[in-house]
Parts: C-alpha cells; structure tokens; sequence
C-alpha cells in the first residue's frame, strides 16, 4: 500500500544553475571579474550579446506527478552584469515574477507570398531544371 502511494508523489528535479547561497555572496562588485566569477560560479547559463555584457545564471526547480507535464515550482535568474573592463559592476536576482508565459496562436507560422498546394510543391519545378539562364550545364563560362 506505501508503494503504491510514494508512487504518486511529486517528482522534483532541479535543471540549470545549482544556486549556492555561500558562492553567490563571494562575488563582490568592483573586486571581482570575469576570471573570478568563473573560478567561483563557473561558466554562465548563457551570455548577452547586446548591451552591457552580463553572464546569466539560470536555475529552476520542476515538479510533476507521473503523466503529467512538469511545473515551474521555483526559477531565479542571477545577472551579473560587467564594465567594458572585465570588472563586476552589480549582481541582481530575479524570480518568477519576471518569466513570461507565451502561448503559440495556433499551429502554422503566417509568412509572406502565395499560397501553394501540394501538387504545386510536388510538380512545381518541372521545366525549370535545364531551362535557358537558368544555369543550366554547358552555359557560358564553362
């Protein structure tokens, strides 16, 4: 009976950053930089690639019963943002709050031009392979 319910429990899994309390309050602005960061919280979740250059720590904690999509329980993202020097300006951490939840509006992508159909795919090059200008082989240059 104990099996059978511990079997319908939660499962939780922690994904991303493993976020360290003591690790984070060693990064100190204006002491520590790129190299230093790295050496005590290892390689960034990911990098910005416009702007101020910030390293980005991202850690979450899913839970799930079994069969069904997991949840969010907990997300944090710790930013730590550095002058063009190297040098750690500040480090901020956010939550939950500032994930946004985006939802697809139906299953096909709108894009620009003509509608086609299937035989228009299918057959639609016939002609085209060897026609003049078209690069075809043995064309001028060759």
């Amino acid at each position: 009976m104990g099996l059978a319910l511990s079997s319908c429990g939660t499962i939780r899994e922690s994904r991303g950053y493993v976020v360290d309390q003591l690790l984070l309050d060693r990064v100190q602005p204006g002491i520590d930089n790129r190299q230093s960061v790295a050496a005590t919280l290892g390689r960034p979740t990911f990098e910005s690639q416009f702007g101020e250059p910030t390293w980005y720590y991202v850690s979450s904690v899913t839970g799930r019963r079994p069969f069904v999509r997991p949840r969010i329980r907990t997300h944090q993202v710790l930013a730590v943002r550095f002058d063009q020097a190297g040098n750690v300006i500040a480090t901020d951490i956010s939550g939950i709050e500032q994930v946004a939840y985006i939802t697809p509006d139906g299953d096909k992508t709108p894009t620009l031009g003509r509608e086609r159909g299937f035989l228009e795919d299918l057959f639609g090059n016939i002609g085209t392979v060897g026609a003049p200008g078209a690069g075809a082989p043995g064309g001028p240059g060759r």
